[in-house]
């Protein structure tokens, strides 16, 4: 079982526009803070093993100048990767799925010897997006699969294992994971209108959120 509304409210989200090199960029960052060390953390997020175990089957070299893999997701270029000194960490990534490239950034911050902030920020270019899909979705396309993936962090640190893909594409389908995902692009909602959204437009664009990542018509419709 998992402590839905206990995750949701774990993670901290927000949105912002930016220029970035020039470009018009959208940032999307999401934060939660976990029960361990930061040494842990980081071997979790940064080691293949690891890695395959609480998000996706990864692949390739992953090192500075490396390219990576995720089964059936995203690939790209590592850019940067300072392990844990001082009590910081973090890595740089290119994120390119679907043609398109984005930016993935991860930080990490120990607060004592037990507990880690991650910090995870995704740029996106506003001019890259395809028509109309910000104005369908808003940042919870985006944000519900990162918000995904802490949850499978989350229980990895804390109990051994996050769900295979096939196990978690199948809780999308339950009581349980349908909560989890309501949940998400609401709290996503709740970002997009304090970022200057209004509320009628972020809350259908949480609405078709959860219908992507579920399959489930809002209630009413």
């Amino acid at each position: 079982m998992v402590d839905v509304q206990g995750q949701l409210a774990a993670v901290t989200r927000e949105i912002a526009d930016e220029d970035i090199d020039g470009f018009a960029s959208r940032v999307q960052t999401l934060a939660q803070t976990y029960p361990a060390p930061i040494d842990d953390v980081w071997d979790a997020v940064t080691t293949a093993p690891r890695i395959t175990r609480w998000f996706l089957p990864i692949s390739g070299d992953l090192r500075v100048g490396g390219r990576y893999q995720l089964e059936g997701n995203a690939g790209g270029t590592i850019q940067a990767c300072a392990p844990p000194a001082g009590g910081a960490a973090h890595y740089k990534a290119t994120w390119e799925f679907g043609g398109g490239v984005t930016w993935l950034t991860v930080r990490l911050t120990a607060e004592g010897d037990d507990r880690t902030r991650l910090e995870l920020e995704h740029v996106a270019r506003t001019d890259d997006m395809p028509p109309g899909f910000w104005d369908t979705y808003g940042p919870g396309a985006t944000g519900v699969g990162w918000d995904g993936g802490l949850l499978g962090l989350a229980l990895h640190l804390t109990g051994g294992e996050g769900p295979t893909p096939e196990q978690a594409a199948a809780w999308a389908f339950t009581d349980e994971g349908r909560a989890f995902y309501r949940g998400a692009a609401d709290a996503w909602g709740a970002a997009h209108e304090a970022a200057g959204a209004d509320a009628a437009s972020a809350r259908r664009a949480a609405d078709s959120t959860f219908g992507f990542y579920t399959g489930q018509a809002p209630a009413g419709e």
